[in-house]
């Protein structure tokens, strides 16, 4: 029997049905909400902070983070293109990320006064773990974007995530999250609910209207992933002949100093200003309310006039914050500290821009087989300077907070000159 014509009407009629009712809008508002109760620029270093005072071990949180984020994806995208369904990727990683921090739920209390040494260290193992799993997660993430959302609706897809999830995720750290901040024992429950909505966030890929994609070779598929002769192949191949790929890399790099800065400014506030834990609550729920406003900007715009512009305004704002911290510095401290919650407002930007990063490394991409290998490598270059990180909590302990955060606001600014040049893949 002869093969039917591929009618390419009917294709996207379906693709768009497929758009309608997706479910990955729904797992990332619920994700979002188990986010906040471990907010990387603020509860995160807080809970370091709680069991040693360091700023070289508060410098390893950035490297963990992006490193895990961004290590394991380089290996995992050949093997991932050739998955049929990426769903149940999706669902292994979301279940992984919940286990790490019901892990330290329970390890918390045990530990917390008779061994802080090793919770500490048992802190940073399961953080690197947990980023590890989250770096996985966003791969399968994207991939599964790139494949059922069309680049022209993928600002609406993350309005409705991120907006929708962001006044979620407030309302949850008002409600549970500021009243665990002041309790004693307040850390563990936090530590359970993330572990908990993550959990609860895996149910959605069981729903995802998501085809099969056709049996890609091992050369399609990213190269051998059993050899590491092959997968750096395949990234040298893709970065020689894509220049576009590389100006975005030294973006990302230049970006990636928003990323090292943010867990010194809540030790800022507290060891030069006087601020106290419950400040921590107002500043989630400020960068919250700011990531959400700003994704009700940059999704319809990043739809209508392409990704490039709104990437590279982000990426320039974002060199707002370690000035706006650097002004407060030179303010009493008095005023500073009650005025230091204007720090995490740019801050919500962060969000968005790597979102903005990985949508548009997917629009760089020339197919779709190519997703996971391009946002894997964006993914590498936003982490190859945190091997600087510890280097960077060293420089806050010996020369002071205030020149580390004016060449940190000198390198973002870089990266934006940077970022002019680049094309708009929707013209290409």
């Amino acid at each position: 029997m002869p093969t039917p014509p591929h009618d390419p009407a009917a294709g996207a009629a379906a693709a768009a049905r497929r758009e309608a009712r997706n479910t990955l809008e729904v797992y990332q508002v619920i994700a979002r909400v188990g986010w906040i109760f471990k907010t990387e620029t603020i509860i995160m270093p807080a809970v370091l902070d709680a069991v040693v005072d360091s700023g070289l071990l508060r410098g390893l949180l950035p490297v963990l983070n992006r490193g895990g984020q961004s290590v394991p994806p380089l290996f995992a995208a050949g093997p991932l293109a050739r998955l049929p369904r990426k769903r149940w990727a999706l669902l292994r990683t979301s279940l992984a990320m919940a286990a790490w921090f019901g892990i330290l739920a329970l390890a918390w209390q045990p530990l917390a006064a008779q061994r802080p040494d090793l919770l500490a260290a048992l802190f940073l193992v399961l953080y690197a773990l947990f980023s590890a799993s989250n770096g996985l997660n966003q791969l399968v993430v994207a991939s599964l974007q790139g494949k059922l959302v069309s680049p022209g609706h993928r600002g609406r897809a993350m309005v409705v995530s991120v907006a929708l999830g962001s006044v979620l995720a407030i309302l949850a750290a008002v409600w549970l999250l500021g009243p665990w901040l002041e309790q004693p024992d307040g850390f563990p429950k936090i530590f359970a609910a993330t572990a908990a909505f993550f959990a609860l966030a895996a149910v959605a890929p069981l729903f995802l209207d998501e085809p099969a994609d056709e049996p890609q070779t091992a050369h399609d598929g990213g190269g051998d992933a059993t050899t590491r002769l092959h997968v750096f192949s395949g990234w040298r191949t893709a970065l020689k002949s894509d220049p576009a790929l590389v100006r975005l890399c030294l973006v990302a790099a230049c970006f990636s100093a928003v990323l090292m800065l943010f867990p010194h400014y809540q030790a800022f506030a507290r060891d030069r200003l006087g601020s106290r834990i419950g400040s921590l609550l107002t500043w989630v729920v400020v960068q919250n309310a700011a990531t959400g406003v700003v994704s009700l900007v940059a999704g319809p715009v990043a739809d209508r006039r392409g990704t490039r512009v709104v990437l590279l305004w982000l990426v320039a704002l974002s060199a707002a914050t370690p000035l706006v911290v650097t002004l407060l510095s030179l303010l009493p401290h008095a005023v500073a500290v009650e005025w230091f919650w204007i720090v995490y407002a740019p801050l919500g930007l962060n969000p968005i821009s790597l979102k903005l990063f990985t949508n548009y490394a997917l629009e760089l991409a020339p197919r779709h087989a190519e997703h996971p290998r391009y946002v894997s490598i964006v993914g590498a270059a936003l982490a190859a300077p945190f091997v600087l990180s510890p280097l960077i909590g060293l420089a806050v302990d010996a020369i002071g907070f205030r020149p580390v955060f004016v060449a940190g606001a000198a390198v973002i600014a870089a990266g934006a000159g940077l970022a002019v040049a680049l094309p708009e893949p929707r013209h290409r």
